[in-house]
């Protein structure tokens, strides 16, 4: 009897242990920090979008929504080598957060009143305008100029038909796949432009194998306001976003990733926008 007495005591006690253990073994907190230094951080991005978000042919990733999450993610508490980045193709954003497969998302992820509703956002962290990408010696210059030209877009997009609908009823649109198909076409004089937002076309035409072939109009025919987005009521996550984003742009980090990425392409940027200002 003193036996089993003293063998249930002995199991209680390891099983504290354990739970203790268990309880005290986790560095990282609901809001993505990572205090000791310890654990990983996913991250959402796009994966083909050259100069903002790509995954490269030895697998590491490169572009200026690449450089936000490497600083966001380092004012967070963890290391570049402890973050995991994790393709959010735009279809998918709201479910990944939502879900829990990201903790935060940094791809071309404009802020607008529908996706409040499903979504927090930090930020915004870059304002983009849709415009054309037109090849170097192209007469293109104004909206009007597409009429009775070939204007390029992805499948699904609403940027050609926005154009076409308000601008130039003579454009002659074409949908292709993806973006890099669209500017494949436009270097091969298949199609006359290529529209969708600044900040992705610029990316494209900085690829050293495009260099000096393709211009940006300049039109800002809308305004997109890029944002963090965060799961629905993460309040603090949030916040600290916000101090990260307010600190790279005061640093010089931002100025110098937007040079970096999209320099090559003469891309006339905005400045940095005030961070939290059209996120309520």
């Amino acid at each position: 009897m003193k036996l089993r007495k003293a063998a249930a005591a002995s199991a209680a006690v390891l099983a504290l242990a354990v739970t203790a253990t268990a309880c005290g073994s986790s560095d990282k907190d609901d809001s993505g920090s990572s205090p000791s230094g310890g654990g990983t951080i996913k991250v959402g991005i796009k994966y083909d979008q050259p100069g903002l978000g790509l995954k490269q042919p030895d697998g590491s990733f490169a572009g200026f929504d690449v450089d936000v999450a490497t600083y966001v993610a380092g004012q967070l508490g963890y290391k570049p080598g402890q973050i995991e980045f994790v393709e959010t193709k735009s279809a998918d954003r709201e479910n990944a957060l939502a879900r829990g497969d990201v903790k935060f998302i940094a791809a071309t992820y404009s802020i607008t009143d529908e996706r409040k509703q499903k979504v927090d956002f930090a930020g915004p962290y870059l304002l983009a305008h849709q415009d054309l990408l037109v090849k170097t010696d192209s007469n293109i210059a104004k909206g009007t100029d597409l009429n009775g030209k070939k204007l390029c877009s992805v499948t699904g997009s609403t940027s050609a038909q926005n154009i076409h609908d308000t601008i130039a009823p003579k454009a002659n649109l074409k949908e292709y796949g993806g973006y890099s198909e669209c500017i494949a076409a436009l270097q091969s004089g298949a199609v006359d432009a290529v529209t969708t937002d600044d900040s992705i076309l610029a990316g494209f035409a900085a690829q050293d194998k495009y260099k000096g072939q393709f211009k940006l109009a300049g039109l800002k025919l809308s305004n997109e306001n890029y944002g963090v987005g965060v799961k629905k009521g993460d309040a603090e996550l949030e916040k600290k976003i916000n101090a990260a984003l307010t600190k790279m742009v005061s640093d010089g980090s931002w100025k110098k990733a937007v040079e970096k990425n999209f320099g090559p392409a003469n891309y006339k940027y905005e400045q940095a926008p005030k961070i939290g200002a059209i996120v309520k």
